[in-house]
């Protein structure tokens, strides 16, 4: 069964759950800027807030890692079983994606990722981890129950929405690239359009923050080790040094920025990783170095990556010593760069504006981090943005990936809110705009 025949059955089923259609049109271009008022409303009410605080706290105290979110996935599949919305499992081992409205176009997506990361959480409260060495140091958690938020708003209006929402909850975004095996196993099949959401303790909460065009950069992952051949510390002379090797190649690293890159080029490179040696007088036999390089042009990305390999295998037979370089990209793929959509970007201000007010969508600056929704955003229009959660009358909130990471959980209604109100808005944009005659050619 084709994916088309799958889900106009699987819609016509669950028209047998529905509810009575609603009375009065909730959602129509007449109402355009007080639909994410009202959706925002109903993301406040204690029914909805309450419910997403309790998944977002379930899911913080078990956290579970890349392609292993397999307590977290059923939660999410439970949750849309309970509202009666169709789903397709699994996706790139773990991943869920719903379907909410009428199974046919436009289809519009809003992507949230599941996966932790591999830290001790140092934050003493009521629902810490439970897992040790694994955390929720990122948000995910709170971005699973803003999407779910906006499931169930969603799905309370769907005979209203004259097209199809698409939930797409995504494995393993910390480094493996989710977004990528989903795409590859077709999460976002027939879909247009596509919308992402991260929190944010640089922003102050009921602000967001974006820009169009280039928003986050492109990186990989490199991994070398440096052979030579090991001896006494105090007879240097009959070893072959690796240490000293890999200590060159550091340093020559940081020229390929320094010296090569053009200036107005964002473009970094940073060793991370050295191992080697484990006594005091003993020179080693090898040494293992890795690191990451980001840039925020495609070309800019390959050059990177092809000097990194050069200056490592060269600078270590400078020193007499073997190099192997890997990138490794099956186990952690490139990311590209993340490029948010010129007309999208003009429907966020839209939505953004009449939820938040225009002064509080914020331009966001450029940073050399990544994120594998730029993949999504390499096939169709996409959209990525940061949701603030600063409160300061509530203590200092930290960065992602600290161990005292906290997410405000007052951010979760304006997450579902708008979430719920991009793809309604971009849906209802969509039906008012005609399609041109066949035939008509520029």
């Amino acid at each position: 069964m084709g994916f088309s025949q799958w889900l106009s059955l699987t819609f016509i089923f669950h028209a047998f759950l529905s509810l009575p259609i609603p009375s009065e049109p909730f959602l129509s271009p007449e109402v355009l800027p007080q639909i994410p008022v009202n959706f925002l409303d109903l993301a406040k009410s204690p029914e909805v807030f309450d419910w997403m605080v309790g998944i977002r706290r379930k899911i913080h105290e078990n956290p579970e890692l890349g392609f292993e979110e397999f307590e977290t996935s059923k939660l999410v599949r439970a949750q849309l079983d309970q509202m009666g919305i169709p789903y397709k499992y699994p996706l790139a081992e773990t991943g869920v994606v719903g379907y909410i409205g009428t199974g046919s176009p436009p289809f519009v997506a809003i992507r949230a990722d599941m996966d932790a990361l591999a830290m001790q959480e140092s934050v003493e409260w009521e629902h810490k981890s439970k897992v040790p060495g694994k955390m929720h140091a990122c948000g995910h958690d709170a971005h699973v129950a803003m999407l779910l938020g906006a499931a169930k708003i969603l799905q309370d209006h769907r005979h209203e929405l004259q097209g199809t929402v698409v939930l797409v909850f995504q494995p393993a975004e910390e480094g493996h690239g989710g977004a990528k095996k989903m795409l590859d196993d077709g999460a976002l099949e027939n879909v247009d359009a596509i919308f992402g959401i991260h929190v944010s303790a640089s922003y102050p909460i009921g602000t967001v923050a974006s820009r169009s065009g280039p928003i986050l950069a492109g990186s990989g992952f490199f991994e070398a080790v440096i052979r030579g051949k090991g001896g006494h510390a105090a007879i240097p002379q009959h070893t072959i040094d690796p240490i000293l090797a890999a200590s060159n190649i550091i340093v020559s690293l940081q020229h390929l920025v320094s010296r090569e890159a053009d200036p107005l080029d964002s473009q970094v490179v940073t060793v991370g990783k050295f191992q080697g040696g484990g006594a005091f007088n003993v020179i080693p036999e090898s040494v293992t170095i890795g690191g990451t390089f980001r840039a925020f042009s495609k070309e800019s990305f390959i050059q990177l990556k092809q000097r990194i390999e050069e200056v490592i295998t060269k600078q270590a037979s400078v020193q007499r010593c073997n190099a192997t370089v890997t990138f490794n990209e099956n186990e952690k793929p490139f990311y590209p760069v993340t490029v948010n959509d010129k007309d999208l970007h003009e429907l966020f201000q839209k939505v953004a504006g009449d939820i938040l007010g225009a002064q509080n969508i914020l331009d966001k600056q450029l940073t050399m981090g990544a994120e594998d929704f730029s993949f999504y955003a390499e096939v169709i229009p996409g959209y990525f943005f940061s949701l603030g959660m600063k409160n300061e009358t509530q203590g200092r909130f930290e960065s992602g990936h600290s161990p005292n990471f906290r997410v405000n959980e007052d951010v979760l209604p304006y997450g579902a809110a708008l979430h719920a109100s991009l793809a309604t808005r971009y849906i209802l944009e969509k039906q008012s705009k005609p399609n041109p005659p066949k035939g008509d050619e520029l």
